[in-house]
């Protein structure tokens, strides 16, 4: 379980994290729209796991420009939260693949067959 400390640099980071590639991005990653889906941080703070959802590009090219640059990203982010944070956490990048996931569930639910209950059936249950 993650303390209230964990959480509340796991909301900043997420912040400054969409902040960065909504605005500052643009030269790092191009047209490519990306929201920061979660973070979670590790108990020491040093580590950060940062979950990336992709738009508007291919994801796997756009994942290996954020691999490249992550040291740059991470510059970006200690210049936002350097202040307020003693250590600025390592980046650990990963690809959020809920969207798709759930998108895949959907259409799995959809395809069942599932045969409607007769109105004797519906009788007993009441």
């Amino acid at each position: 379980m993650e303390s209230k400390r964990q959480q509340k640099f796991n909301k900043l980071i997420q912040k400054e994290m969409g902040e960065i590639f909504q605005k500052e991005g643009k030269h790092l990653i191009g047209n490519a729209f990306i929201t920061v889906s979660r973070v979670i941080i590790s108990p020491d703070l040093s580590v950060a796991r940062v979950y990336l959802s992709f738009l508007l590009d291919k994801d796997k090219v756009a994942f290996e420009i954020i691999e490249e640059k992550k040291g740059e990203i991470r510059k970006h982010l200690g210049n936002r939260i350097g202040k307020s944070v003693r250590i600025i956490p390592e980046l650990a990048f990963f690809i959020d693949d809920s969207a798709s996931y759930a998108q895949y569930m959907d259409k799995v639910i959809n395809s069942l067959d599932i045969p409607e209950a007769s109105d004797e059936e519906e009788e007993e249950e009441d």
